[in-house]
C-alpha cells in the first residue's frame, strides 16, 4: 500500500506571531502543511533545504526585508511567492512583483483570502524541466516570436525571454491571436482567475517588464501597445 502523499508545504515568513498562527492554522484546515520563519535571513537556505510549495513573504521583515528576500530567492527558485504588506503605496506593491512575486496581498486581510490567494497562486502551472540537448520542440513561429507551450518558453529575435509565470501567461494570451486587443478585465482573468481591482495595477506591471525584456533584444520594437481606455494588443508590425 503507498504511503499518503505529503500535503503541499507552506512558508510563512512573517514576525508577528499571531498572524503567522492564526495563517498556520488556516492553511491547516484547507489541506496544507507551514512552517514559520520570523526573520528574512533564514529564508533561502530553508527554500533549498525544505523546497516549499510557495512562501507567503512578509515585506518588512527583521535582519532582510522581504524585496531582498525574494530577490535572493528568485536567483535560484521558481517557488511561487506572495508578498504580504502593510505599506499601502503602490511602489510597494508593485516593485515585489518586478522583482518576480507571483502576488500580493496587503495587510490587514481576511486569513480565508489568503488561503484562496494560494489555491489560486498554486494551480497556475510553473515553468516546465529543462529539455534534453537533442530532444524535439512543439515550437511555434508567431511573427518575431516563437512560443513553445509545452515548455513555457517565449523566444523573441531568436533570444529566449527570461519571464516569470505571470509574464509567460500574459505574453502568451497577447499572441493567441496576435493583433487582438484585450481588455484588463480579460488579462486579469487569464492571470488571476478573477476580475479583482486589487491586481488591476499588477498587469501595467508586468507589461512593463515585458517591454524592458523585449528592448534589451531590440530596443527600436514596439509590438506591445497600450489602447487607451480598454487595454493591451501585441502588433507583429
Amino acid at each position: 500500500m503507498k504511503p499518503e502523499p505529503s500535503p503541499p508545504l507552506i512558508l510563512i515568513v512573517e514576525d508577528e506571531t499571531k498572524i503567522a498562527l492564526v495563517l498556520a492554522d488556516y492553511l491547516r484546515a484547507a489541506g496544507y502543511a507551514s512552517a514559520i520563519l520570523d526573520n528574512g535571513t533564514e529564508v533561502a537556505s530553508f527554500v533549498r533545504a525544505r523546497v516549499p510549495a510557495l512562501i507567503l513573504l512578509d515585506l518588512l521583515l527583521p535582519g532582510r526585508n522581504g524585496l531582498d528576500v525574494c530577490r535572493e530567492v528568485r536567483a535560484f527558485s521558481d517557488v511561487p511567492i506572495v508578498m504580504v504588506t502593510a505599506l499601502v503605496e503602490e511602489i510597494d506593491r508593485l516593485l515585489g512583483l518586478e522583482l518576480g512575486a507571483d502576488d500580493y496581498i496587503c495587510k490587514p486581510f481576511s486569513p480565508r483570502e489568503v488561503v484562496a490567494r494560494v489555491k489560486a497562486v498554486l494551480r497556475r502551472p510553473r515553468t516546465a524541466a529543462v529539455e534534453a540537448p537533442g530532444e524535439s520542440t512543439d515550437a511555434r513561429t508567431i511573427g518575431p516570436f516563437s512560443l513553445d507551450e509545452p515548455r513555457m518558453r517565449v523566444s523573441f529575435h531568436d533570444q529566449r525571454l527570461d519571464l516569470t509565470t505571470s509574464e509567460y501567461r500574459l505574453l502568451r494570451k497577447l499572441l493567441l491571436p496576435a493583433g487582438r486587443v484585450y481588455s484588463r478585465t480579460q488579462l486579469l482573468v487569464e492571470l488571476h482567475g478573477v476580475d479583482d481591482e486589487a491586481f488591476d495595477r499588477a498587469i501595467d506591471t508586468h507589461v512593463k517588464n515585458l517591454r524592458k525584456k523585449l528592448a534589451k533584444i531590440a530596443p527600436e520594437s514596439n509590438h506591445l501597445r497600450s489602447i487607451y481606455g480598454v487595454g493591451y494588443q501585441l502588433e507583429l508590425d
